[in-house]
């Protein structure tokens, strides 16, 4: 494995404080997660001519400092946290702390490539909005279960009440948050192209446009791996074992195996075509229905590169 030759610095992020460390040299400290700790990361970093930056990704608390670095010219790699942990691994780093993980972060930015393209700063609100959505939706299916095991007649009414009035504020969330993304001509513009393939509504094709924006700038290949729809081999010498898929934005996966569903049932005559094929080969409900979530993405991928709607020619053969 190589480095970059170019100074990198690793972070550490908590919800209060940023911890910092210098690829290949003896130099740590500690910020406030906050503007002015942000400033003087910034300083520092700059007096140290580190010019490339790497941070795990933490669930948001990341982004501010993420943002401020880019406006200051720094190249930020953000980072998923099972990246770090397979670095760790390689090179048998088992030992824990604030400081050791953020150079142990540092090295490992040292040794990968940049994201191709930069991160666009409009969708850090509207990403935030689908993730309040998606809780909603969680709520939801927590009331459904509950409600199984509920025979008191008051409480059941209680709990169908909370489900009507967590759909219809799932329904109005929705809806604002289509209206942010077609406040942009452009993401307006790929919501519709991504909307054109059958079998994906609006909730599915906001998650694609919101969790991958990468859609359309990468290879069906890369965009199935970092949906964690890419399938692995596990063979070893003549044992052929299954394949599975694992890792990726899981969030995203969700909502591509919640569509794929009535997609391969009902709505799209490729995926349709494809499930029967595969349950006809011998494949599982599961297996067949993982395939077409795949095949729902690349026709995504598809049409965004192109810039045209779908059209039935697309649907070519898994």
């Amino acid at each position: 494995m190589t480095h970059s030759t170019t100074p990198t610095a690793g972070i550490d992020t908590a919800k209060d404080k940023l911890d910092i460390a210098v690829h290949g040299q003896n130099h740590t400290f500690s910020v406030k997660n906050n503007l002015d700790g942000w400033k003087a990361l910034a300083s520092e970093l700059a007096k140290v001519r580190v010019t490339r930056v790497g941070i795990e990704a933490t669930g948001g608390y990341e982004r501010g400092v993420v943002r401020h670095l880019q406006a200051e010219g720094f190249t930020v790699l953000v980072m998923q946290p099972l990246q770090v942990r397979a670095y760790a691994k390689l090179h048998l780093r088992r030992a824990k702390n604030d400081s050791i993980d953020a150079t142990l972060i540092a090295a490992c930015a040292s040794a990968i490539d940049p994201a191709s393209a930069e991160p666009d700063p409009r969708l850090d609100a509207i990403v935030d909005h689908l993730t309040f959505i998606e809780q909603i939706e969680e709520d939801i299916i927590r009331c459904k279960t509950r409600l199984e095991h509920i025979h008191d007649p008051r409480l059941r009414r209680s709990v169908v009440a909370d489900i009507a009035r967590l759909e219809k504020r799932r329904t109005t969330e929705l809806c604002r948050v289509e209206t942010a993304l077609r406040a942009h001509a452009d993401l307006g513009r790929r919501l519709e192209l991504v909307l054109s393939v059958p079998g994906i509504g609006v909730r599915t094709a906001i998650a694609l446009i919101l969790r991958l924006p990468e859609l359309g700038k990468v290879s069906r290949e890369q965009a199935a791996a970092l949906a964690g729809l890419a399938p692995f081999d596990h063979d070893s010498g003549k044992s052929k074992g299954e394949r599975h898929i694992a890792g990726g934005r899981s969030r995203l996966r969700r909502s591509l195996y919640a569509a794929a569903l009535p997609a391969s049932f009902r709505w799209n005559p490729a995926l349709k075509a494809l499930y029967a094929r595969l349950i006809k080969a011998g494949k599982c409900h599961k297996t067949a229905l993982i395939a077409c979530a795949r095949k729902l993405l690349i026709f995504a991928n598809t049409v965004v590169a192109r810039g045209t709607p779908w059209e039935d020619r697309i649907a070519t053969p898994a």
